[in-house]
């Protein structure tokens, strides 16, 4: 919904700061499953029908939680070459995603987002990134492919994996990616 993409300021910035707190410090102390609003309400200082009416129920609120805790909070590292910073970009996102939290975010953020916007805002994080090691490698004076090749050959084979293959999932398989889309750029 629209009303969650906009960047509220004053009290609006302060309900949703407390509301999503109250979420991940109820979810560490008695487990996302046992989430109910009124709990959350009560934990955050407001009434149920504030969540109702800017949420509308327990699953978006969620999955707005997970949308926000998926954004990343710094820029990628640099590593002085566009195989190493993506390589090293490429693992911590696996290694993130992966885990039973980032694949719990994941679900949630999929989960109460009917109308695609959640899973559009965390496609744009990991573009964003993405798009900052490539501007970097062209600034270095490299050769790099766009931003829609990596999110094609290094992040979408990563997300299918983590969502329903994991077994076997590893810092390698991320490498290895990287290096065939980086091997396939030559032109």
């Amino acid at each position: 919904m629209s009303r969650q993409m906009v960047r509220p300021g004053g009290r609006s910035a302060r309900v949703q700061a407390s509301v999503h707190a109250a979420v991940r410090e109820l979810a560490s102390e008695v487990g996302r499953d046992a989430l109910t609003v009124p709990l959350v309400a009560q934990r955050a200082g407001v009434t149920p029908s504030t969540i109702y009416r800017r949420w509308g129920d327990l699953q978006e609120l969620l999955s707005d939680v997970a949308v926000e805790r998926l954004r990343p909070d710094t820029a990628p590292k640099e590593y002085g070459a566009l195989s190493s910073d993506l390589t090293a970009w490429a693992e911590q996102f696996l290694d993130e995603m992966a885990s039973p939290t980032g694949r719990a975010y994941i679900r949630d953020a999929l989960l109460g987002d009917p109308d695609g916007g959640n899973a559009g805002r965390c496609s744009a994080y990991a573009a964003e990134q993405i798009d900052v090691i490539l501007t970097r490698a062209t600034e270095r004076g490299e050769e790099a492919p766009d931003v829609e090749t990596i999110i094609d050959h290094v992040v979408a084979p990563l997300m299918y994996r983590i969502l329903f293959r994991p077994d076997g999932l590893d810092a390698a398989y991320a490498r290895r990616l990287v290096t065939a889309v980086l091997g396939r750029t030559g032109s």
